[in-house]
């Protein structure tokens, strides 16, 4: 059975390294994005070239259910059954106190890191289980190492989010488990990418090097391959498992 896979977020950063991977592994791909079709264009085009039978990409904003659906349609219309779903987009804001969020920084979090989770994790389970008609599949959900330490003082709105998605992984691999699909997290620690521009500190990585067990932060194709050995046949009996890839952190 060909692996066709849905990663959103999949741009940059562990998002486009788990398609590079994936790629080279045969699975054709679709590759969404939020904002930037360019760099997603890029991420297809050497997907092609690095063995992929199809890499296609998609925008949607996964906070809304409309785009959700519209990103699930496009998987139905141009590839082959879906057999696994990344879900890595998630957004983080500038450093800041809890004392000094405001509520719409609090509910766009949510949005897009708990509710767009979820959405995408609906559709996929209506594609894959077995009982709507599915073979079967895998849910990776993208966690963080945050989840222990709470990001006090940094983001404690995103550890949060990430917090439910450790919850949500729980749960939902228990409801599905008996349905042919394997519901797994990652919990990436300190990662090399552009998430941290986003917060505000681009040399965050460089910056916290010192500090982690390992003197370096991680690359994205470290974690990427650790999603990509949860979505293959040699994690067969792992469900509900939150594997940290976080350096000894």
């Amino acid at each position: 059975m060909p692996h066709v896979t849905l990663i959103t977020g999949a741009s940059q950063g562990i998002g486009a390294a788990t398609a590079r991977l994936l790629a080279q592994r045969g699975h054709s791909l679709l590759i969404h994005f939020a904002h930037r079709a360019d760099l997603a264009q890029a991420v297809a085009d050497e997907c092609l070239q690095l063995g992929a039978p199809r890499a296609i990409i998609a925008q949607a904003d996964i906070a809304h259910e409309a785009d959700v659906l519209k990103l699930f349609a496009k998987v139905d219309e141009s590839l082959p059954p879906l057999t696994g779903l990344v879900n890595n987009a998630g957004i983080v804001d500038r450093t800041a106190r809890l004392d000094e969020m405001s509520a719409e920084r609090l509910q766009r979090m949510l949005a897009v890191n708990v509710l767009g989770t979820m959405l995408c994790a609906r559709e996929a389970v209506r594609r894959l289980s077995q009982r709507h008609g599915g073979s079967g599949g895998v849910i990776v959900n993208v966690s963080s190492s945050a989840v222990r330490s709470g990001s006090p003082g940094l983001y404690v709105d995103y550890a949060a989010s990430k917090g439910a998605v450790d919850v949500f992984t729980s749960g939902l691999s228990k409801e599905v488990a008996g349905e042919g699909v394997r519901v797994v997290a990652v919990r990436p620690g300190i990662t090399d990418t552009g998430i941290h521009a986003s917060g505000g500190e681009p040399d965050r990585a460089q910056r916290m090097a010192p500090q982690l067990p390992m003197g370096r932060a991680a690359q994205p194709h470290e974690v990427a391959e650790a999603i990509a050995w949860l979505l293959s046949d040699a994690a067969s009996y792992t469900a509900g498992a939150m594997l940290d890839v976080s350096g000894g952190r």
